[in-house]
């Protein structure tokens, strides 16, 4: 019996509705101080920088036929790939929160603040049904769902740019490099990710193709819309600009199923990273456990400001992924077979230091790439000059 595959549309529709979603929208909102042109410049140029990222992660997945945690034990050893398994499963519960918090946060916003708990309550019950119905059951439901979510959020687009007036911003002392990293966290923390979904597809790397496009063209659609809801209506909160608009029940459908579509993503994978840690647990029930979690922290904890969370999550996949790329493409190494690839580990240890370290620093581009390609750089040199004698003597001695 043939396995079912996901088709190019199929995951395309899913990186659509990862990019639509609240906590893209509020992210752009931080790049007012650097006014509209150069907010989309560094919208776009760090967009470019983390989808080529993304990209080249699901392509290795969809490559190997495994999921982004199993992949990582190809770099880091059998035990060693744990590490980022646990670490992904606690930045995926921190997401689901989160994304869980903004939805109903803003919902709240149109239908009545006092009842923001039920908002959390209505969107994790649905991620939970996103979840039963399955990943590969999803093509007409996120056929319709993705489609009504398209032509809603043109009409919000309308809404925010409609006028044509840009008001006047305050400078918070943002700086374009800053900006240009806040850019490339969003599609950094879907590298995690992207390969539990390409493992799948009928044809990888045309999925893992369109999915990066898909995604980049939509949370760079997101960002902007979230500036210029401050810079053209000089308001940032996404539902007083809906009530403002009239949408109404329009609006509140937008915020609610892109939340879903979105958080969906993350609870599953969490459930996918979990089979990493230990084949007993069930991916589905591992993702309906991390989004009850989620709901229940979104409903007891504030989580306003997630600048904190991206650059953590920078620090820690951005290496992880150089070493990965460096690995598969260049030193086509495969290390599953070693309880622990202590080089790679080390090199990513210093791949963490080095990211935290660039954040001190202002470069246009961003911390990501430089630490990626310093990162790659120790992989390879590493790589070359470590012979093929000390390698199996290492194996051996396990």
């Amino acid at each position: 019996m043939n396995e079912k595959r996901t088709s190019v549309f199929e995951n395309g529709l899913i990186w659509f509705g990862a990019a639509v979603s609240i906590a893209e929208i509020l992210t752009g909102t931080y790049f007012v101080p650097l006014g509209f042109t150069k907010g989309l410049l560094a919208i776009l140029l760090g967009h470019v920088i983390g989808c080529i990222m993304l990209f080249l992660a699901g392509l290795i997945g969809g490559k190997v036929r495994e999921s982004s945690m199993e992949i990582a034990k190809m770099s880091f050893g059998s035990k060693g790939g744990l590490l980022f398994s646990i670490l992904n499963i606690v930045q995926l519960v921190g997401w689901t929160a989160i994304m869980i918090y903004d939805g109903a946060g803003a919902a709240g916003g149109i239908w009545g603040e006092k009842i923001k708990w039920v908002w959390c309550l209505v969107i994790g019950g649905l991620i939970i049904l996103w979840i039963f119905i399955g990943i590969k059951n999803l093509g007409k439901v996120n056929t319709v769902a993705m489609s009504a979510l398209f032509i809603l959020t043109v009409i919000l687009s309308f809404v925010i740019f409609g006028d044509g007036i840009m008001h006047e911003v305050a400078d918070d002392g943002l700086t374009f490099g800053a900006a240009v990293e806040l850019s490339v966290a969003m599609p950094l923390s879907w590298l995690p990710l992207i390969s539990d979904y390409t493992r799948d597809a009928e044809k990888p790397v045309r999925a893992t193709a369109v999915s990066a496009i898909v995604y980049g063209i939509v949370s760079c659609w997101m960002y902007v819309i979230g500036m210029g809801s401050s810079i053209f209506t000089a308001e940032s909160d996404i539902a007083q600009i809906v009530v403002k608009a009239g949408l109404g029940v329009v609006g509140l459908l937008i915020i609610v199923f892109s939340t879903v579509t979105t958080t969906f993503l993350d609870a599953y994978s969490a459930g996918v990273s979990s089979e990493s840690v230990s084949k007993k647990l069930n991916c589905r029930f591992v993702g309906i456990g991390v989004t009850v979690i989620g709901t229940v922290g979104a409903i007891l904890f504030p989580m306003d400001d997630i600048t904190d969370f991206l650059y953590f999550i920078g620090s820690v996949f951005a290496p992880m992924i150089a070493v990965q790329i460096a690995d598969f493409f260049i030193l086509k190494r495969d290390g599953t077979k070693k309880s622990f690839d202590w080089r790679n580990l080390i090199i990513w240890v210093i791949g963490f230091v080095v990211y935290r370290l660039l954040m001190r620093v202002d470069i246009p581009v961003g911390n990501t790439l430089p630490d990626m390609l310093i990162t790659m750089a120790l992989c390879v040199v590493s790589g070359l000059f470590i012979g093929k004698k000390t390698e199996k003597a290492a194996e051996k001695a396990e």
